[in-house]
């Protein structure tokens, strides 16, 4: 079976299943063929996707004049930092779904899942790599001296095929649920398994490789070049300058194929804006001026621990029949994600995107747990399906609304269509008429991302019933 397919059972389990559209790890779980036309959805997992999908789209073209809903500069966490983690936790539930009946041809479905993440790899490389240049800016093309390698798509392709093919090939042994309350935990002990040991991976890395001083080109805006020092020599550093996770990144992959443009630029020490950007503050240090990936390497490895906190609770909605048996377990283990997160960020381990510190990703995979929890009792259990459709909608199309919407593919290139000069584009023209009416760029930047959402969600519930959807 693919996508999300939920057993119907007695006791008050939720019937619901898959339309026949495989969709991408983004939207779906993807895996094996689809055998049998279903008729309806978990709703629940789409109006949850929808939403990280809005949130995105609200916090990537309005964070920048509403800095407190933008990512964090680097400890810390705001709106926007919750969207990776949901995006991976949803990965993860819907993994679980696909893969509850055991596939008889484990190299079919291993080869199936393999081609599924290139392929959210070429589309990753091509939306972030840096062939689109994005919003007010004309330029084009990409010098593949400088392509970014990672992105929000690679991460979610790693951390799907690493997780797929633990569903596939991990060996499983039956427990009564009804009779043992860690049954779940026992059947899956080998998923726990792989998880533990990719987080003590991360942690002895980020903690146990050296540092070294190092350096790096900074080119000013009248194009000349000044070589910059950054002294390190630690070990176990969580800061912006000389974190293994940085280090890592620019040894295999290199400095030029780094975002250029990390979040750390917002920090008191490099933004006299902070938490907003801003010039530098007279004395800033050089790594200011440095490359960092967001989604580099080492921080992808611990992400993946988002994606196995998502198909438990996949493996929940798998096995447990009844609504609140779910619910309460789901509550139970959200809990605990929530308190386990919060006790690290309070003794040393900081909540940190960049770095997706363990507690960042402990506390942001309850935070998932309570929302999925929330939207699965009003949407699935009481069938509040209307004051949640539009989230649904976006949810059932959600790698197209990414690609178009939250990475700005669309406007981009409806700002090539101009008058006279390329400032007169309609993009430009859509938000200096929002300021003229509102009178604040603030706000009238919110009520143009608002209702570009909004625009965007019908357009999804046109394209959910002609029945286009785009799948890879």
């Amino acid at each position: 079976m693919a996508g999300e397919d939920v057993e119907g059972v007695e006791g008050g389990g939720v019937r619901a299943s898959v339309d026949p559209v495989l969709l991408e790890p983004l939207v779906e779980g993807g895996g094996s063929e689809v055998a049998v036309v279903q008729k309806t959805r978990l709703a629940s997992l789409d109006v949850f996707r929808g939403l990280a999908i809005v949130v995105m789209i609200l916090v990537d073209n309005a964070g920048g004049v509403w800095p407190s809903i933008n990512h964090s500069p680097w400890n810390g966490i705001t709106l926007a930092d919750f969207v990776m983690p949901f995006f991976l936790f949803i990965v993860g539930v819907a993994l679980a779904l696909t893969y509850k009946n055991r596939t008889s041809n484990k190299k079919v479905a291993s080869q199936k899942a393999v081609d599924r993440t290139m392929k959210l790899i070429i589309v990753g490389l091509v939306v972030q790599g840096g062939y689109f240049h994005g919003l007010h800016d004309l330029s084009y093309g990409v010098d593949l001296d400088r392509l970014r390698w990672c992105g929000v798509l690679q991460r979610i392709a790693l951390a799907y095929l690493i997780v797929a093919l633990c569903e596939i090939w991990a060996p499983r042994k039956h427990h009564d649920v009804s009779r043992d309350k860690f049954a779940i935990f026992k059947t899956y002990y080998i998923h726990w398994a792989v998880a533990a040991i990719i987080v003590v991976i991360y942690l002895a890395l980020l903690y146990g490789v050296y540092v070294p001083d190092w350096d790096f080109i900074s080119t000013s805006i009248d194009s000349s070049s000044t070589i910059l020092h950054v002294p390190c020599g630690v070990r176990g550093d969580l800061g912006p300058a000389c974190n293994a996770v940085g280090y890592l990144d620019r040894t295999i992959l290199g400095l030029s194929h780094l975002y250029q443009r990390p979040v750390f630029r917002r920090t008191p020490s490099c933004s006299v804006n902070s938490p907003d950007s801003g010039p530098l503050p007279s004395g800033a240090p050089d790594w200011c001026k440095a490359p960092f990936d967001p989604e580099g390497l080492l921080s992808s490895l611990s992400a993946v621990g988002s994606c196995f906190l998502g198909l438990h609770f996949g493996h929940v909605l798998v096995h447990r029949k009844e609504h609140l048996a779910r619910l309460w377990d789901w509550i139970i283990m959200s809990v605990a994600l929530l308190t386990m997160g919060l006790l690290l960020h309070l003794f040393g381990i900081p909540f940190n995107k960049p770095l997706y510190s363990v507690s960042y990703m402990l506390f942001t995979g309850g935070a998932a747990g309570v929302v999925f929890a929330g939207f699965y009792l009003l949407v699935d259990v009481h069938s509040w399906r209307a004051p949640t459709i539009l989230l649904e909608w976006m949810g059932q199309n959600a790698l197209l609304m990414y690609v178009l919407v939250a990475e700005g593919l669309f406007p981009a290139a409806l700002q090539g269509l101009y008058w006279r000069v390329p400032e007169n584009n309609l993009v430009d023209l859509i938000e200096l008429a929002f300021e003229n009416i509102v009178q604040s760029r603030r706000w009238a930047k919110l009520v143009d991302v608002l209702c570009e959402i909004l625009f965007w969600c019908f357009i999804a519930g046109f394209l959910k019933f002609k029945g286009i959807f785009w799948k890879l």
